[in-house]
């Protein structure tokens, strides 16, 4: 399977880019808290894939994304574009995005970003909405552009975003999480955060500071596996993170430092 930006390689370059820098924005913006920025960089994703679908529409993509003047009737004018039965994707294209971004923009325009007032600031439910529709929209682009199944997309999806933290520093290929107070346990969670995928466990325990791999295995990430925190693949000689292991991590683990 192709991962990252190759899976969107249809796309013009500088479109392609523009859509996928910008979905890994709002993730990080997310995951560090600043729910502002995250809540702006939907705003800016509605356009960017408003473009997409224009241009997957129409035959020929912009060589860059531009705003439409008025985004609630631009994505009403793609739903009345004629139906065809010989594009893949067409309803997705034409009526559930279309139908999607009017929503994730008003956010952006007319909730708490960039305004003040109200009872209760909105920011942080917003952004929660905002990341899960990003998410949802990056996948649906990926499954329909290249004809996989919704879980294999959202996989896709993941590969396209590295997780970054201030907590997590990286040189030269080696990381260590900035906290040697932190359980040995807790490390490898905050670091299979921090990467998309499955990561070799000879790494992962060189990056953790164990002093065995075999005990490294059997007494931290064993564990983490009968938690259902990790997905330990012992034959392969790697692990990956589940969405358990990661609600953990932005719940429990990276608030509280």
């Amino acid at each position: 399977m192709m991962l990252g930006a190759g899976l969107l390689s249809n796309l013009p370059p500088g479109l392609r880019q523009e859509l996928v820098g910008c979905y890994q924005k709002i993730v990080q913006n997310y995951v560090e808290g600043r729910w502002e920025p995250a809540e702006l960089n939907g705003g800016k994703l509605c356009e960017i894939v408003y473009s997409v679908l224009d241009g997957a529409l129409s035959g020929s993509f912009p060589a860059k994304a531009s705003k439409p003047s008025r985004m609630l009737d631009a994505c009403k004018a793609l739903e009345n574009k004629p139906a065809d039965s010989n594009r893949v994707g067409d309803r997705s294209l034409r009526v559930l995005l279309p139908r999607l971004l009017p929503f994730l923009y008003e956010i952006r325009n007319n909730r708490g970003v960039g305004h003040v007032g109200g009872d209760v600031d909105p920011n942080h439910e917003d952004a929660e909405a905002v990341l899960a529709m990003s998410t949802w929209i990056m996948a649906e682009l990926v499954r329909v552009f290249h004809g996989m199944s919704l879980a294999d997309a959202q996989v896709a999806v993941d590969a396209m975003v590295q997780r970054k933290h201030p907590l997590v520093w990286q040189t030269e290929g080696t990381k260590r999480v900035l906290n040697p107070k932190m359980k040995k346990s807790d490390q490898a969670l905050v670091l299979l955060y921090s990467e998309p995928g499955w990561v070799e466990l000879k790494r992962l325990s060189e990056w953790v500071e164990y002093s065995s791999n075999a005990m490294f295995r059997s007494r931290v990430l064993a564990p983490l596996h009968k938690l259902r925190l990790v997905e330990l693949d012992t034959a392969a000689g790697r692990t990956k993170l589940t969405p358990l292991g990661a609600r953990r991590v932005e719940v429990e683990l990276l608030p509280s430092i």
